[in-house]
């Protein structure tokens, strides 16, 4: 069993917001891959299935990003994974410029407040995360407006590529494990 989370928060108000890019791109591998997002349990949305002949979990938790481990936590010991092997966490990140991920095998919060919560529930930073670039605050901004607003309009094609990415690099992690992925995907700039 793999685990496949994307991080955001819940209520309608933060839909196509930077800080939910994680939910979007779980979104987009539930449609890739034909794993309806039906079920509620460990604090989150799920969908289970299969990719790559692989039995996956795909998770949004609904714990709010800052608890984020409280539904990946439980998910994690109840299907006894190896979040080393096992755990792929989808998240944003205000250091890469949108049309950009990265993905790394371990690794800090970064100040992250999800990562962090995730990180204290496993007790390791040692899972796959795959970093989707939101962009850096404009200079005078608060962090949170930043996170919590929408990309503007011209960005929107550019984002649904990017998420369609990031379903490919899921898969290949599932299917080849994240040192391939990383050999394909870091340091690239998806374009529209």
């Amino acid at each position: 069993m793999k685990i496949i989370a994307g991080l955001g928060n819940p209520e309608t108000k933060y839909t196509a917001t930077r800080h939910n890019v994680g939910f979007d791109a779980v979104t987009c591998i539930s449609d890739e891959f034909d794993i309806p997002l039906d079920r509620e349990e460990f604090k989150a949305k799920t969908g289970r299935g299969f990719i790559g002949g692989e039995k996956v979990l795909l998770m949004k938790p609904l714990t709010y990003m800052n608890l984020s481990g409280e539904a990946i936590g439980p998910a994690a010991s109840f299907f006894k994974i190896d979040p080393s092997d096992d755990l792929i966490v989808i998240q944003d990140d205000i250091d890469l410029e949108p049309g950009t991920i990265r993905i790394r095998k371990k690794g800090s919060a970064g100040g992250h407040n999800g990562m962090k919560s995730i990180i204290a529930h496993l007790g390791t930073q040692e899972f796959t995360r795959i970093k989707i670039g939101v962009g850096a605050k404009p200079e005078g901004w608060d962090l949170a407006d930043h996170v919590l607003a929408r990309f503007p309009k011209e960005l929107e094609p550019l984002m649904r590529k990017v998420f369609a990415t990031v379903a490919d690099a899921a898969e290949l992690i599932v299917k080849e494990g994240a040192d391939a992925a990383m050999n394909r995907y870091n340091g690239i700039k998806i374009e529209v």
